[in-house]
């Protein structure tokens, strides 16, 4: 049997949404699963070289716990990667293979006679074995998904008009250590702050883009991560007094703006890569070979 995943990078927080909103974007890793195939792991593209090869990685780790807490461990299998998701840069690149891993753990033991995996499931396992439903929910499903920490996830259409750009720096910053950098209480008045632009973020990814400079705002979590990368921050106060959207991408360090005909993203030499990946309706593909 033959398994492939493909799974879509995401846009975590969007501003004021911390640890709630994501987006998915139009840029995808795939995922090779084999029984048939000799055992062993091997990647192409972003972390070859880099990423384990002995079995510890996300996609492997994901299909053994799943399998595990079925009670129906999976056969030996091959795993190979074609990744195109940043590591380390605020994209969502392990949550696509939490949800990749999740994905070919159903089908394979649905092959053995277990019941198939409904998205809200995959959503579930793969928040619970990565950490992150606001990456796991929008890989899984596309769009605009919103996950509460009660475990309710609501995916809504992204508006049509929306033209995500993504600039990613050459630094990278682990997410443990962009969450270590976030005070552990807040004062009332950003709290109130931050709902009150939430529910306009709402409005303006799905209905009115032209909130979007407004919408994006936050006093939770972005100053503490960019105070982290002196130059992403210098990118991000361009932005912004240029009248273009933008707002850290998850964890960061890469930055999520929105261009317009009238105000596009300019290009800011050595040091970044700009992608321009468009926004994606669906969540993962998947197909099987018997």
């Amino acid at each position: 049997m033959r398994i492939r995943v493909r799974v879509p990078a995401t846009s975590a927080n969007l501003g004021p949404g911390f640890d709630s909103f994501g987006l998915a974007l139009d840029l995808c890793n795939d995922v090779v699963i084999d029984t048939d195939a000799d055992p062993g792991v091997t990647w192409e593209g972003e972390g070859a070289g880099e990423l384990p090869v002995d079995g510890t990685d996300m996609v492997s780790t994901t299909i053994a716990r799943v399998g595990a807490a079925t009670g129906s461990p999976v056969p030996p299998i091959a795993v190979h990667g074609v990744n195109r998701i940043p590591l380390e840069r605020g994209l969502g690149s392990s949550s696509a293979a939490a949800v990749a891993g999740v994905v070919a753990a159903g089908h394979l033991l649905a092959a053995a006679g277990a019941s198939a995996l409904d998205p809200e499931r995959i959503v579930a396992l793969a928040a619970d074995i990565e950490g992150h439903p606001d990456n796991a929910a929008p890989a899984t499903l596309g769009g605009f998904t919103i996950a509460a920490s009660d475990g309710f996830v609501r995916r809504l259409d992204p508006h049509p008009s929306l033209r995500p750009v993504v600039l990613v720096p050459a630094v990278r910053l682990p997410t443990m250590e962009a969450r270590a950098a976030l005070p552990s209480t807040v004062s009332r008045e950003d709290a109130v702050f931050n709902a009150a632009h939430a529910a306009l973020a709402v409005e303006a990814l799905t209905q009115d883009p032209s909130l979007l400079g407004v919408a994006l705002q936050d006093r939770l979590h972005q100053d503490a991560r960019l105070a982290l990368v002196p130059a992403v921050r210098e990118v991000f106060l361009e932005l912004g007094a240029g009248g273009i959207p933008v707002c850290v991408s998850g964890a960061g360090p890469s930055l999520l703006a929105f261009e317009t005909d009238a105000r596009p993203v300019p290009a800011f030499g050595e040091g970044w890569t700009v992608l321009r990946p468009g926004v994606r309706a669906s969540g993962y593909e998947v197909s099987v070979e018997a």
